[in-house]
């Protein structure tokens, strides 16, 4: 089954981000507030609180185009910056509470990123903070272990509420990215402004299926259609389900005719399931509602025709 990459909105994401990291810069700099430096630590807290506020800054004026690598190496930044950062303060109170900004970390990666990435990359986060509050000297062994609890106890309640968030984004018989899901990374490919095309998939004769074999057998056919393999789509793209009979091929950095090839081999793929499609290439300044009007025009120009077939919507940019 084709499934999207990112487990979110880009754009929802970034934004999530900009304000976890405006909060933990914001309270960093408090936490520094009353402390005396020499001018090492001060150079030192400097330079941290300079990377905090500089990834908010990028965070909140680009975010929404970054992509989820640019994304997944902010979080890494974040996390080492505040492992660095409980070196700094002479104060063990004032370590422990940049600790606790881990959490922050912690939140960030269980909602936004796959299991896998959390698994590969947090345990380093995490042992990094354990390893420079130990250095410290000042701070009990079993203080550390009680802030692991604290974070591991953040990580797993983030990664329910995740899934159940992501449960709602989704068709519960196909597993399929559901319209709600789809509406955001049409956005998302909006504000990227850059080359994509949308298709319409409709299954032929639907209602006569589930009208003379049954819903069983109608939801057969419709599981078959979410199971295209990743082979048979270009890289990026997503398939969704709309609802009743009707899917969508969103497919990133592919004009209105690479998208028609891109269609038709779906339908190949699925042969024996009449499908009419209609495939329209987004115009820069067009909204998301336009472009999908002028799939769904395509689409009827498909059934007008006879259906089982792929038309492309007039329009396309120069």
């Amino acid at each position: 089954m084709r499934t999207p990459t990112a487990r979110t909105s880009s754009a929802v994401m970034a934004q999530t981000m900009a304000v976890l990291w405006a909060g933990a810069s914001v309270a960093g700099a408090l936490v520094a507030w009353d402390l005396e430096y020499d001018l090492v630590r001060a150079v030192a807290m400097g330079v941290l609180l300079l990377v905090g506020f500089g990834g908010t800054a990028l965070l909140v004026l680009v975010g929404p185009r970054l992509r989820r690598r640019v994304l997944g190496a902010l979080v890494h930044t974040g996390g080492v910056c505040l492992g660095l950062a409980q070196l700094v303060p002479d104060q063990p109170q004032a370590a422990l509470a940049v600790s606790v900004l881990l959490g922050l970390v912690v939140v960030e990666v269980s909602y936004f990123f796959p299991v896998a990435w959390v698994r590969r990359h947090m345990p380093a986060l995490v042992l990094l903070s354990n390893v420079t509050l130990l250095l410290r000297g000042d701070v009990h062994v079993a203080t550390v272990l009680a802030l692991d609890a604290i974070l591991l106890a953040l990580g797993v309640v983030t990664a329910r509420l995740s899934e159940r968030a992501l449960g709602a984004r989704r068709d519960p018989l196909t597993g399929l990215p559901n319209r709600r899901s789809t509406d955001d990374r049409l956005q998302d490919l909006v504000a990227a402004d850059g080359t994509f095309s949308v298709a319409l998939l409709d299954l032929d004769h639907f209602k006569e299926v589930n009208d003379l074999a049954g819903h069983e057998a109608g939801d057969r056919v419709l599981l078959r259609v979410a199971a295209v393999p990743a082979r048979v789509l270009p890289a990026g793209a997503v398939l969704a389900r709309q609802g009743g009979d009707e899917f969508v091929l969103l497919l990133p950095g592919r004009s209105g005719e690479q998208a028609v090839t891109d269609v038709w081999r779906v339908c190949d793929h699925l042969a024996g399931i009449g499908l009419s499609c209609g495939v329209a290439e987004h115009r820069p300044g067009d909204t998301v509602a336009q472009t999908l009007r002028r799939a769904d025009g395509a689409l009827y120009a498909a059934k007008s025709a006879g259906r089982g077939r792929v038309e492309l919507a007039a329009g396309a940019p120069a």
